[in-house]
């Protein structure tokens, strides 16, 4: 039987251990916070992490650090974040890979459900369906025909497997019923390249790589991915306004947090993370670069978080793909 001592010890240790969570929330932050990218510099991760930084820094009364941690399809920097001290002083940004680098490889050392606490999303942005300027078509039902009559003969340019121009295309292809000739490219660059030379029939960029040659009539865009317009190309239709139905992707950021750090931590990043978006610089900064914010509380981080995973776990094993 324990002594009363002991039994004080415990039921004291235990009391300190409820109010640690509350109490580092109190004194959160009180040292600069590393938020890792896991890509390198210039991409879509690494802007959206540079511009969010600062507000958010201001509005956490301390500096963001940007630890760029790129390589291997962002899975470096992603088991970096996962293993880091749950104290709300390392942050990691993430887009779509957080969610298919699982279904991708077959060795991951992280899980986007298992080791990470979700902050909140940040940002979202359609891809488009874009065609060369002498490709004579000019509605995605044009391309869907010729597809259907022809299958195999036209092609579609990527950034690599696994990527999301990949998942357009492959998204695409499953809901015209066609067969298009996937071309992987090592990287956004080159897959745009060769659809500007006539090299590839089509391409599904992000809407931001797009629009400079959209601008300059060297690409014709026939179709935005999301659900809305792009209110940067405002004639364009969306996917299902032109016809193909249940067609709906969109890019999108989020910021996490390794599990464990104390939900107060949590909420202090998020209610931060909130106002920040929600301020007219972020906005106006977010614009320029085809992005909106994209608020929510973090259950509704993870909610979402979750269904885009089963999403796109359905249709890497349904089409094979691998990155091994």
């Amino acid at each position: 039987m324990r002594s009363m001592p002991t039994i004080l010890r415990c039921l004291c240790a235990s009391f300190l251990l409820s109010l640690s969570g509350p109490l580092a929330a109190q004194t959160y932050p009180n040292q600069p916070i590393k938020m890792i990218s896991p890509f390198p510099p210039g991409g879509s991760v690494d802007i959206t992490a540079r511009l969010i930084a600062e507000p958010l820094g201001g509005e956490l009364g301390t500096r963001i650090v940007i630890d760029n941690r790129s390589g291997a399809s962002g899975n470096i920097g992603m088991e970096t974040a996962a293993h880091a001290a749950p104290d709300g002083y390392t942050i990691v940004l993430n887009t779509i890979p957080l969610v298919t680098n699982k279904s991708l490889f077959e060795k991951l050392g992280w899980d986007p459900i298992r080791d990470f606490a979700p902050i909140g999303m940040v940002a979202t942005s359609p891809h488009v369906m874009v065609v060369p300027a002498k490709f004579q078509v000019s509605k995605v039902e044009d391309v869907a025909r010729l597809a259907r009559a022809s299958p195999g003969k036209l092609t579609y340019s990527s950034a690599g497997v696994g990527t999301t121009f990949h998942f357009c295309g492959e998204m695409f292809k499953d809901a015209t019923g066609t067969f298009i000739l996937h071309v992987p490219y090592r990287g956004g660059g080159p897959a745009l390249l060769d659809a500007l030379a006539g090299q590839v029939d089509m391409s599904f960029p992000t809407l931001s790589a797009a629009l400079p040659h959209a601008k300059a009539g060297t690409l014709r865009v026939l179709a935005v991915t999301g659900l809305t317009r792009a209110s940067q190309l405002p004639d364009v239709p969306t996917m299902q306004e032109a016809g193909v139905k249940d067609f709906q992707f969109t890019q999108w950021l989020a910021l996490l947090a390794p599990v464990g750090t104390p939900p107060a931590v949590v909420a202090r990043l998020n209610s931060a993370l909130r106002n920040a978006l929600n301020s007219k610089d972020v906005k106006e900064k977010f614009g320029a670069q085809a992005f909106e914010s994209f608020i929510t509380t973090p259950e509704d981080a993870g909610k979402f978080i979750a269904s885009e995973a089963q999403r796109f776990a359905r249709l890497i094993k349904a089409k094979g793909i691998t990155a091994n």
